[in-house]
């Protein structure tokens, strides 16, 4: 090695000395700059929703169960005199929590409001929702708050797992008080989100994944209101086995409103052949062979995000045991009887053949879709259950049971809640899902918090509850959208033959229902022409006590079990007049920090907050 002079190391060491310096000064001069941006607006929040359909405002939103609170931030692209965000058990802007930004002509304020039965806005006593920051940026204006999951305050909504109504909207002219504030006479809105999420971010898609669409081929959707079509696809038949990692919708632009949900079956792999068909799934048309389409490869819903699986598993599809024969199944929700309206839409498959670990399966919980289950008319809260007994967890698990890491809850416009619940021993253990705000228009496959290990022996009780308060007749089980469901579709691994785990009430039981009932308000029936069930819930005399009576016999009569494999078949067993499943003990929700006299932080007692900010 050459040895450099002193003269040439002390020019060197000047250079580099130099070089430092405005290195150090640049890194000083960005560091200020991102500073003084973070100070302005801090990091962005994980998890972001457009509330209106022009984008005006926009929610985010970051989740902290570490501190049980949420941080929120609201953008609104074109501000007056100020905002609302609310929130209530469906979306009514009565019995809503409200924050509030507002201005009286000179001075802006935030604050924690209510609203009443009759929509009257009252400034909360006990100032829950604390405010962070609120400022103007080239992007609009961005106010940021917090506030914790439960505050005890009656007044408050309880942030809680599943559907989040969100009421919305904007102040056009500046008030001296909440009290002229009339929600009535705001231009509102409603946005559903799921507020609180699992932390863990969805396995990043490779580069160049491949992908298989399964769409309808330019259907014409008929001019009814309920429509379910179905569309046979074949893969080809060297294809060899993959697994899907990712799935989402594709719905033809204009057909957002109409499509209701879909689902990809796969057909049975003892079947060679299957006659290409594509339209409705009830038709007299359609082959017999369509039945033995059944296992789910994929379902979407009105309001799901695309799907990810776990990094360690995938759904399989192709390759030897599979069939190379799929079927798109669309229920096309068309009320206003639009015809010649063309349509394409189905299921993004992203699929890889670098198998991972786990074979994914997707199983349905709850009720069979049969009018055999009905919800009385004019009931506020009706309560039907379905089973997963543990005689068909015995028969169809393996030894160490399966891993739920999804759900995914489906009912129609009854539907207001879904519970699913582990059973084990008799004992509630294990919450799967709960939605106690459930609604029809957003039904997002959730990812778990934790994944819920089924053993064999366990039992899952699914729990739906429907307000029927708008109709004057009984609204039965069945696929019409007027009609109702009661189904969790519960993502898991590893696969198993158990497809579907369903129950519903024994028709002897519900026959002498019908004679008791009958016999109470004297109307005579006739035994030598038997009515079907339908006809028999609606020429049934609806009061409090059949609807009571009805109850009692889907809580305590026997059932009939539905524990199906992947080709439709029955495991072997009597499935008839099954027990019900005995539950002991409930689970206990956890307490929040409020009720053990703990708080985040102090409330102020039913002031607004003057926000200094430029004006509105």
């Amino acid at each position: 090695m050459r040895v450099l002079s002193k003269d040439m190391r002390l020019q060197d060491v000047t250079l580099m000395y130099l070089t430092l310096l405005a290195t150090l000064l640049v890194i000083l001069v960005a560091s200020y700059q991102t500073s003084g941006k973070q100070s302005a607006r801090g990091p962005p929040l994980a998890y972001r929703v457009p509330l209106d359909p022009a984008g005006r405002l926009e929610l985010s939103w970051n989740v902290s169960y570490a501190r049980q609170e949420v941080h929120m931030e609201l953008l609104a692209r074109e501000l007056r005199h100020g905002i609302l965000l609310g929130m209530s058990d469906h979306g009514e802007l009565t019995n809503a929590d409200l924050v509030l930004l507002w201005d009286n002509g000179t001075t802006s304020f935030f604050g924690d409001a209510w609203s009443d039965s009759q929509g009257v806005v009252t400034l909360d006593r006990q100032q829950d929702y604390q405010l962070l920051a609120a400022h103007h940026t080239p992007e609009g204006f961005y106010l940021l708050f917090k506030r914790p999951f439960s505050t005890c305050d009656p007044h408050d909504f309880l942030f809680e797992e599943g559907t989040v109504h969100l009421i919305y909207a904007t102040l056009d002219r500046p008030i001296s008080s909440l009290a002229q504030l009339n929600l009535s006479l705001l231009q509102t809105g409603v946005q559903r989100v799921l507020l609180l999420r699992p932390d863990t971010p969805s396995p990043p898609l490779l580069p160049h994944q491949p992908q298989l669409d399964v769409l309808a081929p330019n259907v014409t959707i008929p001019g009814q209101e309920t429509t379910y079509w179905c569309h046979m696809f074949e893969l080809p038949r060297d294809m060899s086995k993959n697994h899907i990692v990712m799935y989402e919708a594709v719905v033809t632009p204009g057909n957002e409103a109409i499509v209701h949900h879909m689902e990809v079956f796969e057909c049975s792999p003892e079947t060679d052949r299957m006659p290409a068909y594509s339209g409705p799934c009830d038709s007299k048309m359609g082959p017999p062979e369509l039945n033995l389409c059944r296992h789910v490869l994929a379902a979407w819903a009105l309001g799901a995000e695309p799907f990810y699986y776990p990094a360690d598993a995938g759904m399989p599809f192709g390759g030897p045991g599979s069939s190379r024969f799929l079927r798109l199944e669309v229920h096309y929700h068309n009320p206003l009887l639009i015809s010649d309206r063309r349509d394409s839409s189905g299921i993004r498959l992203h699929y890889t053949p670098r198998l991972r670990f786990y074979d994914a399966g997707i199983m349905e919980l709850g009720l069979v879709y049969t009018p055999i289950m009905a919800v009385p008319p004019r009931q506020s809260s009706f309560l039907l259950t379905g089973y997963c007994t543990d005689k068909c967890t015995q028969t169809a698990l393996p030894p160490g049971g399966i891993f739920i890491f999804a759900s995914q809850l489906h009912t129609h416009l009854a539907g207001r809640a879904v519970r699913t619940v582990l059973v084990r021993g008799g004992r509630e253990v294990e919450m799967v899902q709960e939605d106690k705000h459930f609604s029809t228009h957003y039904q997002t496959i959730r990812i778990l918090e934790k994944m819920v290990n089924v053993l064999p022996g366990d039992v899952l009780i699914t729990k739906c509850t429907y307000n029927t308060e708008d109709r004057t007749k009984p609204t039965v089980g069945g696929f019409g959208i007027m009609e109702e469901m009661c189904v969790n579709y519960i993502h898991y691994y590893p696969r198993t033959q158990l497809e579907l785990c369903k129950s519903h009430v024994d028709p002897g039981y519900l026959q002498k229902y019908f004679r008791f009932i009958n016999s109470i308000h004297g109307d005579e029936t006739c035994s030598c022409c038997q009515p079907d069930v339908t006809q028999q819930y609606n020429s049934l005399r609806w009061d409090a006590f059949s609807a009571e009576v009805l109850t009692s016999i889907y809580t305590h009569s026997p059932i009939a079990m539905h524990c199906n494999q992947s080709s439709a078949k029955l495991f072997p067993g009597d499935w008839e007049r099954q027990e019900l499943p005995q539950v002991t003990s409930q689970l206990q929700r956890p307490r929040y920090p409020c009720e053990d006299g703990g708080r985040p932080f102090t409330p102020a007692s039913g002031t607004p907050t003057e926000v200094r900010t430029d004006k509105l």
